[in-house]
């Protein structure tokens, strides 16, 4: 009996001594993936603030570029009021020259019956001169009847009433002289005014639109430089996670794990808790953030916040923070190439953490409008060997 047990005792021994090298091994190597695990997780970590930071930037630029072009589209409206403005002073300025040369012909209307009134009575005063003076009492007198006496003082009557009325006339045109001379002095001077007011205006008009301009492109070309950083960024993210997913799968390897891929092909589930419309399809679009041409990679789903979002197959979650345009997001790696991304999730929104495994139909996270998104709903993706792939296909 004791023969027969020592060769179980040296069998265990062996088998003992050869499965702790091994356990020693696995240990070994899962530290040394632990480790390049955190190496991964702090380079991204750094990469998400450093994509971040551009996208803060990027909205930072957004709003000065929109407040500059405002400001350029009341600077149009100013400028089209100074049109306007610079029309209604040249109808001014012939109206005022028609006025002008009215003026100058009454001017000169006014100027002749002075000159000829004046004529008059210096001949008057010539011909008292030359046949001496006459005193209106003395024709009076010399009337040699009653009805003489009458006519003499209705011709003296006249007489003065004329001179009266030649008198008032030339004071009246003689002030109308001066009148009208000042009118016209002071519309020349408003015209004068206006025309200068008008072309300081359009000279000030002029350099704040060239500012705008310039400051315009400055504000473009940062937000491209900017936007280039975010997707160098979004790409190094990208590439980081898949690192991160192999290192897991050779974790797993290490420690003989179990592998949470099941995926072989089909159709994947549908990634909310409800069904949703199609508000936006795999195709070439304009942003409606940025206003610019783009390949939408996914599909939207309009849903209310706070819909849950379902896992569409089962696999290992290798994303789950803040992505540039995507803002809060969430990347599933179910095997054999295929992910599945859900963005614009809500602001405390997201579920799960990376290395999770997830089952299909588990809820990962809540619809929000989070990124670049003009209302609530979900970005869903799916991407085969790292390239976005139309999702449709997937879901019938």
């Amino acid at each position: 009996m004791k023969k027969k047990i020592l060769p179980l005792v040296m069998s265990f021994g062996i088998a003992a001594s050869l499965a702790v090298p091994y356990a020693g091994y696995a240990a070994s190597t899962t530290d040394k993936i632990d480790q390049q695990l955190t190496q991964l997780k702090k380079q991204k970590a750094e990469a998400q603030q450093k994509a971040k930071d551009a996208e803060n930037q990027i909205d930072k630029v957004h709003s000065e570029k929109d407040q500059a072009t405002k400001d350029m589209n009341t600077l149009v409206q100013q400028v089209n009021e100074a049109s306007k403005k610079l029309t209604l002073l040249n109808e001014q300025i012939d109206q005022v020259t028609d006025t002008l040369e009215e003026n100058g012909k009454q001017l000169d209307e006014a100027i002749a019956r002075v000159e000829s009134r004046d004529q008059m009575l210096k001949s008057r005063v010539r011909l008292m001169y030359m046949n001496g003076f006459v005193s209106y009492m003395d024709v009076v007198l010399s009337a040699t009847s009653f009805s003489d006496f009458l006519n003499r003082i209705e011709a003296l009557k006249s007489i003065v009433n004329q001179d009266k009325v030649v008198l008032e006339a030339n004071k009246k045109d003689k002030e109308i002289v001066a009148k009208k001379k000042e009118e016209t002095e002071q519309q020349l001077e408003k015209v004068k005014k206006l025309y200068a007011d008008a072309d300081a205006l359009r000279d000030d008009l002029q350099a704040k639109e060239k500012a705008k301009e310039v400051k315009i492109a400055s504000l473009t070309k940062q937000e491209k430089t900017l936007e280039d950083i975010s997707e160098e960024s979004d790409k190094l993210i990208t590439q980081l996670a898949k690192q991160e997913a192999d290192l897991q799968a050779k974790k797993r390897a290490a420690t003989k794990a179990k592998s949470p891929f099941t995926y072989a092909g089909g159709k994947l589930g549908y990634p909310l808790a409800a069904q949703a419309p199609l508000t936006s399809d795999f195709v070439n679009r304009i942003n409606p953030v940025t206003g610019k041409a783009e390949n939408h990679k996914g599909i939207d789903l309009g849903a209310p916040k706070g819909t849950s979002i379902l896992a569409a197959e089962n696999g290992s979650v290798i994303y789950a923070s803040w992505m540039n345009g995507y803002g809060n997001c969430v990347i599933v790696d179910h095997g054999n190439g295929l992910w599945t991304l859900y963005g614009h999730i809500m602001n405390d929104g997201i579920y799960v953490k990376v290395g999770d495994t997830v089952k299909r139909g588990q809820k990962l996270a809540g619809v929000g409008s989070t990124g670049q998104s003009t209302g609530n709903h979900l970005h869903f993706e799916v991407r085969l060997n790292e390239t976005p792939t139309d999702p449709k296909p997937f879901l019938r």
